[in-house]
């Protein structure tokens, strides 16, 4: 890949500059010329009122901003390869969509002096311009090789640039827009910023799993539609099933595999109430330490215990309880563990010693059975092993 460098000055860069507020993305600069964030770059994430705000102080303090590079997709049309971001928050302070602290006030670009204004007009920006001879390949691998510096690209913002097209495109506008009207209720069961293509990567993981796949190889496959149908009514039947299941929205159920869980488990009849009597009963166990567990405890039956991580008897419960029935055993000539004195081989007189028990529930805790002393007992490892939860 061939490169020029090139130097432009931020009013020549600024002009005709178009920001869409609904997609979140700078579109225009250099009297049209210039595409700021093609379709595979990742969404502008330097809105936060920190990052936009240093670009704009190291051009009011004549500090340079970094090499950027754009693509030469004709003699006079260009992409930006890497510097949206920068270019972006410039574009959006000179046409009034964010402030800054300048002399100790806030200040918008239209409120600077006028020798101010021209300072941030006149600073100068250089520009790297690759020649990729038409071949799309070296552009996103060039993207790919310099976007590792900064806020480095995530693993779905390089695979949007490798698969990118219409389905690409049409995905974004769907999963990683912050204003559509759905994101809450998504945000309720999914961790992840929709700017930085989590909300996608997740929905995209549902349902590459259900065909046996991973992420790229069902992006592949589809990177030739011009729809994102299947992968909408996925989704949209993953988030119902989970609203019919559960009529509570727990803060727990935020990041949970449901993709997995849906997959498992949807076949499965389950009356939403009923489930919510459980639910609510789980929060209001004191023994239940994994609030997270409690939703796949219910869908599998409350059968793996596993998953609610309930508390243990702690250490001087135990000796204490290990203590009263050595003592009791020694005084009737039989084993301390209530199983082995019931038997009739050589363990039925045993005295086994305190690491060689465990403790346990004299009535499961599955069938309403505490974790308090009164409800325990201490039993040889093998006969509590065998006990389950009968």
């Amino acid at each position: 890949m061939k490169t020029t460098l090139k130097t432009y000055t931020v009013r020549e860069i600024v002009d005709g500059f178009v920001y869409n507020e609904l997609e979140g993305k700078g579109l225009f600069g250099l009297s049209g010329k210039l595409v700021i964030q093609p379709e595979y770059q990742r969404n502008y994430i330097y809105a936060d009122g920190k990052k936009d705000v240093a670009v704009i102080d190291s051009l009011l303090k004549k500090y340079p901003l970094g090499l950027m590079y754009f693509n030469d997709v004709t003699d006079n049309k260009f992409e930006v390869l890497d510097g949206q971001q920068r270019i972006t928050s410039i574009g959006r302070f000179v046409t009034g969509k964010f402030a800054i602290i300048y002399n100790g006030r806030e200040q918008n670009y239209g409120s600077l002096d006028p020798d101010i204004q021209k300072l941030v007009m006149d600073s100068e920006l250089l520009v790297y311009h690759c020649d990729d001879e038409g071949e799309e390949s070296k552009i996103k691998e060039w993207f790919k090789i310099i976007n590792k510096a900064g806020v480095e690209i995530n693993d779905q913002e390089e695979r949007n640039a490798i698969y990118s097209g219409q389905f690409v495109t049409l995905a974004k506008k769907e999963y990683s827009n912050s204003t559509n009207s759905n994101m809450q209720k998504w945000q309720s069961y999914i961790k992840g910023n929709p700017q930085r293509q989590e909300i996608l990567e997740e929905a995209l993981l549902w349902i590459a799993n259900s065909k046996r796949q991973d992420i790229d190889g069902y992006m592949s496959v589809n990177r030739p539609k011009t729809n994102i149908d299947e992968l909408k009514s996925y989704f949209d039947t993953v988030i119902d099933w989970i609203n019919t299941t559960f009529k509570d929205v727990e803060k727990e159920m935020r990041g949970l595999e449901w993709g997995r869980l849906f997959e498992t488990y949807h076949s499965n009849p389950y009356n939403p109430d009923e489930v919510q009597t459980i639910v609510r009963s789980l929060y209001g166990n004191y023994y239940v330490k994994s609030k997270k567990g409690i939703f796949e405890y219910i869908l599998g039956g409350e059968v793996d215990k596993k998953l609610l991580d309930i508390r243990v008897f702690d250490e001087a419960a135990k000796r204490s309880v290990y203590e009263d029935q050595t003592s009791r055993a020694r005084a009737n000539g039989v084993s301390n563990c209530s199983y082995c004195s019931m038997g009739h081989d050589v363990n039925k007189d045993k005295i086994w010693a305190f690491n060689d028990m465990d403790a346990d529930h004299v009535k499961a805790w599955s069938r309403d059975g505490q974790t308090g002393m009164d409800n325990c007992e201490m039993l040889c490892k093998p006969h509590n092993r065998a006990k389950g939860n009968r």
